[in-house]
């Protein structure tokens, strides 16, 4: 029999950003990410843990190749499946937390026996998009695999609600907070328009975890998630999307909760952060207390970095005012970088000695990644001649796993020059520095776009397309944002009728202003609705591929760009519907939920009257639909007395306000009739009742409040 602790014990593997499918094509690299993620869920099984926490990015690309996909479904089913039963009972209502074709976490589902359920978040890769925003993690759980929570549908209004878990006396609220481009995010969070629900139930014994995927550190304006933005009764906060592994939790003391940042599980840069050792984490949570194991990963290729000021070398000021000193520089550095190669070696057999498991694997050494960096500024009067860094590099062929890319040269020198407009660009030496390793295509495109004049296209929205086209593998991005942007501005001119050429340019230069504008408040259309020409008769798809792939296959028009907008409003008032219906149809979500739920926005009294009188304001078919997508809110019990007083002013018609009334009467009505009691006070952990999808969820939530909202001042 286990002990008291175990059974009130929750414990929990982290882990993060495995990147699966990075460098696959690599003949020496191409298996290390799956190979590190199958031992990350060895140690799962292994460790007998009741849950895996992933904190986004599993996948690299978010359209993952067939390998990747293999990879990582075998690794789930070979170490995640099986007779044991979960000892975790689910108190939250599933379609809150799941939506999709199959919501309720996949240890309920009685067609699926899974041992060892994987909560996951996606990240900035493998990210939604596409036709139905369908993310690779929607793949993994509608096959049962993994429980993809956490989901961020609209951008500038979050509404993030935790799945419920307890295992004996512990309480576990588990918060997902999936990536959304980080200026956006900062946005929505200062906004108030990010509002984290809590149960209304036993409020202060349940121990609070979010996973997030952002930006932890400042690298720009509002590129980043201040950690101060999350609400303070957090306990723990899983920091994915930073590679850096800083895997013993941090105490915050302005916010009185712990940060652990587990980091990658590869190594996609050869920067230092990248080389710490990587670790996973086993948390252990009993009551309100928690413990964290750091557990080194065996399979993780061994990567060591140093940096060196060539100068400042024994022997090479001297060296440097000699003509012809290449050689001798060449071999300085080689007797540096077999230094490098050693200590990897060294340190791969001293990792393996530590991580003893009882394994009788026995891992072959790999060959390491090394990374030297090289200032090679000169002395005054002195100069140094330095061999191309790719024919250096390969002079460590058999030896190492980055062949091309083993030295980095750099200068000191960090003058600019001034472009006509005043711009300053950097020199060479500063470009040098950003190599694929350090900066973001998108970066690179608005330093570009900085030094020029545009016109017609907006600069910001011409940065995300290239970012669409060349990490999400977009191939109609650039297509359908030149399009876009080109009809916008010839819709623009004919309603404003200019017919002289000053008039025109100035014309443009506004709207694209405008432009801008409403992409950086997250307001820009997005051409995401593609429509293809016909595919012609004689086109063989298996000898020319793809014909969606090919140039000019995009069809985009006044027309489709309507439609886009029409059917974007449908799909979304259609998905609030599907997704009542299977609520309904579960029975799920209601009863008590109706009758109990309480909220408090975060919003101000000001921002209450103004969303109210947008409501009275609006016409037409788009304000039905707002009306409906408010009902359904109401009709899964999450929205307060003041809200139904801001639906009550904005019904379009006396038809709709006596279809309102008679929805919450007939709710009303049936509340008294559920029992919440019983289903706090007694849990049976046997396998027939863990394996079985219940009929009634609770504790329901409410919005969080706290004493600023109550004051009417809004703290972000």
């Amino acid at each position: 029999m286990p002990s008291t602790s175990d059974s009130d014990t929750i414990k929990i593997l982290v882990s993060s950003d495995s990147h699966v499918g990075y460098n696959e094509r690599d003949p020496l690299r191409g298996d290390d990410s799956w190979e590190t993620f199958q031992e990350v869920m060895e140690i799962a099984k292994e460790r007998d843990v009741d849950m895996v926490l992933l904190a986004g990015d599993l996948f690299h690309d978010n359209v993952p190749s067939r390998k990747a996909l293999y990879q990582v479904m075998r690794a789930l089913r070979m170490n995640c499946l099986g007779d044991k039963p979960c000892e975790l009972e689910i108190l939250s209502d599933g379609s809150e937390n799941f939506a999709g074709a199959f919501p309720h976490a996949n240890y309920e589902d009685q067609d699926i026996n899974v041992a060892i359920p994987v909560f996951s978040i996606h990240g900035n890769h493998d990210d939604p998009s596409g036709e139905g925003s369908y993310a690779a993690l929607d793949l993994l759980s509608v096959s049962g695999l993994v429980n993809y929570y956490g989901k961020t549908p609209e951008s500038d209004k979050i509404n993030v609600k935790p799945v419920l878990l307890q295992k004996g006396h512990t309480k576990l609220a588990l918060y997902g907070l999936s990536n959304v481009r980080d200026e956006r995010m900062h946005r929505t969070f200062r906004q108030g328009d990010v509002k984290f629900f809590r149960p209304n139930v036993q409020k202060d014994d349940w121990f609070n975890i979010v996973s997030v995927h952002q930006n932890r550190y400042k690298h720009t304006g509002t590129d980043y998630l201040p950690q101060n933005f999350l609400p303070d009764f957090m306990d723990l906060v899983i920091w994915g999307h930073e590679h850096e592994c800083l895997i013993d939790p941090q105490m915050d003391y302005e916010m009185g909760f712990h940060v652990v940042q587990p980091g990658s599980t590869v190594a996609t840069s050869l920067i230092a952060g990248e080389a710490a050792q990587k670790h996973a984490s086993i948390l252990r949570i009993t009551g309100h207390d928690f413990e964290s194991e750091a557990i080194p990963l065996r399979t993780v290729r061994p990567f060591v970095t140093r940096d060196i000021v060539l100068q400042d070398e024994p022997g090479m000021k001297k060296l440097a005012k000699r003509e012809n000193n290449r050689s001798d520089i060449v071999c300085h550095l080689e007797s540096i970088v077999e230094q490098m190669i050693e200590g990897a070696n060294s340190q791969w057999l001293a990792n393996q000695q530590s991580n003893e498991s009882g394994s009788d694997t026995q891992l072959e050494t790999p060959l390491p990644l090394i990374r030297l960096r090289v200032e090679y500024s000169a002395p005054e009067g002195g100069k140094f001649d330095c061999e191309n860094p790719q024919r250096f590099s390969r002079r460590f062929a058999g030896k190492v796993a980055n062949v091309n890319d083993v030295v980095q040269f750099h200068r000191k020198k960090t003058a600019t020059r001034r472009a006509k407009d005043g711009a300053e660009i950097a020199e060479e030496q500063i470009l040098s520095k950003m190599t694929i390793d350090s900066i973001k295509v998108e970066k690179l495109v608005r330093e570009y776009l900085n030094t020029q004049s545009l016109t017609i296209l907006p600069q910001n929205s011409f940065g995300d397309a290239v970012t669409q086209f060349v990490d999400k593998d977009d191939k109609h991005a650039m297509e359908a944002f030149v399009e876009g942007s080109l009809g916008d501005q010839v819709k623009h001119l004919l309603s404003t009728g200019e017919a002289d050429e000053a008039d025109i340019k100035e014309a443009l230069d506004k709207n694209r202003a405008h432009l801008e504008e409403l992409f950086a408040g997250g307001n820009s259309k997005k051409y995401t609705k593609r429509k293809f020409k016909p595919k012609p008769d004689t086109w063989d798809s298996d000898m020319d591929g793809d014909w969606e792939d090919q140039p000019g296959a995009l069809q985009l028009s006044d027309n489709d760009e309507q439609a886009s907008d029409d059917d974007g409003v449908g799909s979304n008032a259609g998905s609030v519907s599907t997704r009542t219906t299977t609520t309904r149809g579960r029975g799920r979500g209601r009863g008590r939920g109706a009758a109990n739920a309480s909220g408090t926005t975060r919003a101000t009294a000001a921002a209450r009257g103004s969303s109210a009188r947008k409501d009275s304001g609006a016409t037409g078919r788009k304000s039905k639909k707002k009306v409906a997508d408010e009902l359904d809110d109401d009709d899964v019990g999450m929205v307060d007395g003041a809200d139904e007083e801001e639906h009550a002013v904005s019904q379009p018609s006396a038809t709709a306000g006596r279809q309102v009334s008679s929805s919450r009467s007939t709710s009303s009505r049936q509340a008294p009739t559920r029992a919440a009691a019983p289903r706090q006070s007694k849990l049976n952990f046997s396998q027939t009742n863990t394996q079985q999808r219940p009929t009634s969820k609770g504790p329901f939530l409410q919005e969080l409040v706290n004493d600023n909202d109550a004051a009417g001042v809004n703290p972000y």
